[in-house]
């Protein structure tokens, strides 16, 4: 259980020894888990080993108890990937 919180970054980690790709990323926030809306529109990002294959989307300060990724496109892999999921406050 948990409650809605306000956030205004997201930091997604793939794992450090994986190779270079670009996934297509739209992030969603929703209040019930049912209804979500747009915190930032669909864009590309490159994950890169040297910079320990993160990726930061930051977006206007929301409160939101659901955060979610949509991933539409990746140039590494036929499936989209993320293993580390974090939402931040600033």
């Amino acid at each position: 259980m948990g409650s809605a919180r306000s956030a205004s970054r997201v930091v997604l980690q793939l794992p450090a020894g994986w190779g270079a790709r670009t996934q297509t990323l739209t992030l969603g926030g929703s209040t019930d888990g049912t209804t979500f809306t747009t915190l930032k529109s669909s864009a590309a990002h490159t994950y890169d080993p040297s910079t320990r294959n993160t990726v930061t989307l930051t977006f206007p300060a929301a409160t939101q108890r659901y955060f979610r990724v949509t991933i539409t496109a990746n140039s590494g892999w036929p499936a989209g990937q993320v293993s580390e999921f974090q939402i931040w406050t600033s």
